[in-house]
């Protein structure tokens, strides 16, 4: 669809030869003799653009822009001046003109002009519409989202957070699965209860039991004194178990029995503890194929997925992208002091092609580094990763069947360092695997 510009001038050469130049530059053309005539047309609502002078009877061109600015912030208004008053057009400028351009006119500087103010008020038209769409229902406490999989979750959430059932949150890493653990609890009765998080994954085994149910003085060496568990800190509210699929099948039985009865002791106790405690979980594995494997146990397993919540990877919801890249850009920006207005589409679209293999928080990411390192105010393709610019074609990995385990391993793990241009740290967070174990499959490939 063609822009439409208005174009304002008391001059009657001025108005027709600006519209016979600009139509030829494919725009369609509205004039006005005057400021009055101008902001009817204006209020007609499908003006993109006024060029107007700066000098004119009745009501000025300063006049005009201020009165449009009012009512229509994101309609760019460009200034046409004579040379003895450039001045007045260096004020407008300060007071929302897009720009400026002095007669006699180079029409190849105002078509130039005229293209970029019109990118740049697609651009803030773009980012308001994505802030409206969050503000509106499009969030649900931090998470975003307006695509079919992500409302499912939202559904979900608002079904089983006023229960006390508890809940199994699985998916990907980096897919947001803390986020959706949080926004259960703080939508429940318990919103002013305890909330305690444990990372399961993150503690040594000797002493994850020990955290979770505390222990007693001299129960073990460095035991001085008596400490609560999380589960008894936990008490009338919610724990959430994150990494549930790391816990060993000693603990699972331990874990089983708080569920099941309510109580627990102490290590190194005899007198039970009662807690009631709502077991919010989360996990990247597949529970069912680790219960066939003998590591995790069913009776367990039934206990926790009383209601599960699947989270989709994010190039399942690729709806989703524009919407989190606006949030993350408004909230970065801010984080790290710096101005800017939004991204370009081809930026955008670049995003939105890529696969995202650490999900949320990947794009988060590249997002901060963006923000962090970019010059302009405007996000475009150039400032993306060379990794996140390659085309749909190079960036999925095709593995024939029959190729041994091993060797689809080495495949993908050399697939991803190519794609991340051979960054080892981002190839082994990619990848989910420490930097040590990166260079070892290295190694073990000689290269």
């Amino acid at each position: 669809m063609k822009a439409k510009l208005l174009i304002v001038d008391d001059e009657k050469h001025i108005r027709e030869g600006l519209e016979k130049a600009l139509t030829i530059d494919g725009y369609d053309v509205e004039l006005a003799s005057e400021g009055k005539e101008a902001l009817s047309k204006i209020e007609e609502g499908d003006i993109d653009l006024v060029i107007t002078d700066l000098k004119m009877p009745n009501l000025s061109g300063e006049e005009l822009m201020k009165e449009t600015l009012d009512n229509y912030p994101y309609l760019p208004v460009i200034i046409l001046t004579g040379h003895g008053t450039i001045e007045n057009a260096v004020e407008a400028m300060r007071n929302g003109a897009y720009d400026f351009i002095t007669k006699p006119l180079n029409i190849d500087k105002l078509s130039l002009i005229v293209n970029r103010a019109l990118e740049n008020s697609s651009l803030k038209r773009q980012n308001r519409d994505l802030l409206n769409q969050l503000k509106k229902k499009y969030s649900f406490e931090n998470i975003i989202g307006k695509s079919a999989s992500i409302k499912k979750v939202f559904e979900t959430i608002e079904q089983v957070a006023p229960s006390r059932a508890n809940v199994l949150i699985y998916g990907e890493s980096g897919t947001g699965k803390e986020m959706i653990a949080d926004a259960v609890p703080h939508n429940s009765p318990r919103r002013n209860k305890p909330y305690i998080k444990v990372h399961c994954a993150a503690l040594p085994e000797t002493l994850l039991e020990s955290e979770l149910l505390g222990h007693e003085k001299g129960a073990f060496t460095g035991a001085i004194s008596r400490k609560r568990g999380r589960f008894e800190l936990a008490n009338t509210g919610t724990i959430f178990l994150d990494e549930i699929g790391e816990i060993s099948l000693q603990t699972q039985v331990k874990l089983l029995r708080v569920i099941q009865e309510r109580e627990f002791e102490r290590v190194g106790g005899e007198q039970p503890v009662k807690v009631d405690v709502r077991i919010i979980s989360a996990t990247n594995k597949d529970l069912k194929e680790e219960i066939e494997k003998g590591n995790f146990r069913e009776d367990l397993y039934y206990r926790l997925d009383v209601v599960s919540i699947y989270v989709p990877p994010l190039r399942e919801r690729t709806d989703d992208i524009p919407l989190m890249v606006h949030k993350f850009i408004e909230e970065l920006a801010k984080e790290n002091n710096r101005e800017i207005e939004g991204i370009t589409n081809g930026a955008l679209q670049a995003l939105m092609s890529y696969k995202w293999p650490g999900n949320v928080r990947e794009l988060r990411n590249v997002i901060e580094s963006i923000v962090v390192l970019t010059k302009e105010s405007v996000i475009t393709e150039q400032d993306l990763p060379a990794y996140v610019r390659v085309k749909d074609e190079k960036s999925s990995l095709k593995i024939p069947a029959g190729v041994d385990l091993a060797e689809a391993e080495k495949r993908y793990i050399l697939f991803t360092l190519e794609n991340t241009g051979g960054n080892k740290t981002k190839a082994s967070e990619l990848l989910n695997i420490g930097r040590k174990t990166l260079h070892r499959k290295l190694s073990e490939y000689g290269l």
